[in-house]
């Protein structure tokens, strides 16, 4: 009896856990912030706390231990490197933001009496461009065309769904509300025809092959330039610039996009 459990005993594999602990190291995020500004045009020089928490907040969601392997990652996985990028860029909007420069638009496009393109750089969850086709459709034009795009896939995607919360939809009348969005769960859903007016892109305007996009007569880019140093700012104004297809149209920054 005593042989047959001891012959037994043998015959069984013993495994052998080894807890091996990676080294954590959160400190360095210059060469993330090097690397990410190099990429999109965006700088945290005056926020590196911000880049910071929001990295290593990327990090431990994906058990990566150190922003050094973070940077191995992003380096050679697009997937990784444009889930950062959502990580770092979406920010919440809301509709007819700033909207004297919308109405300006307007005016502009039913004085000119004919087919006009508008860009939308970036275009964000979509509020932008959207807001731009009601007041357009609500002066009575309707031969537009507007594009827009974001480095952001996840913005792009949210702006596809076309759901929105209370905060985005806050400077609306009832009136607009009732004729362009369905409410349904605390949730504003835009009417699909509504969205059926934007084309949206997934794209960056550093990219080299970036005004292969086309040519507009109006480029809206607000509230981008803030996230530049002066060197990029003035880059991106010349990209912008040649986005047009009449040098002497209008390209709309925000107010806080100072050069």
């Amino acid at each position: 009896m005593f042989d047959f459990f001891k012959k037994k005993s043998k015959d069984v594999p013993v495994e052998v856990f080894i807890d091996v602990k990676k080294e954590v190291d959160y400190n360095d995020i210059e060469p993330i912030a090097k690397y990410f500004h190099n990429e999109t045009g965006i700088t945290f020089e005056k926020n590196k706390n911000i880049l910071k928490s929001k990295v290593k907040s990327f990090c431990i969601l994906r058990d990566i231990y150190s922003f050094d392997e973070c940077l191995i990652l992003v380096k050679n996985s697009p997937q990784i490197r444009q889930e950062l990028i959502n990580q770092l860029t979406t920010n919440e909007t809301y509709f007819f933001r700033e909207y004297a420069q919308i109405e300006d638009l307007v005016k502009s496009v039913k004085s000119s009496k004919q087919y006009v393109e508008i860009l939308c750089a970036p275009c964000a969850t979509g509020e932008e461009p959207y807001s731009i086709a009601i007041s357009l459709l609500e002066a009575g034009v309707s031969e537009f065309g507007i594009t827009g795009i974001d480095i952001s896939q996840e913005a792009l995607e949210r702006a596809y769904e076309g759901v929105y919360s209370s905060r985005n939809v806050k400077k609306l009348s009832q009136d607009i509300i009732s004729k362009y969005f369905t409410c349904r769960d605390d949730k504003y859903y835009i009417n699909s025809n509504i969205k059926n007016m934007v084309i949206l892109k997934h794209a960056n305007i550093f990219d080299d092959d970036f005004l292969n996009i086309g040519k507009f007569d109006y480029v809206f880019s607000r509230n981008m330039l803030i996230y530049f140093d002066k060197e990029t700012k003035i880059k991106a104004k010349d990209i912008l610039q040649k986005a047009l297809k009449n040098s002497s149209n209008k390209v709309y920054f925000g107010h806080a996009d100072l050069f």
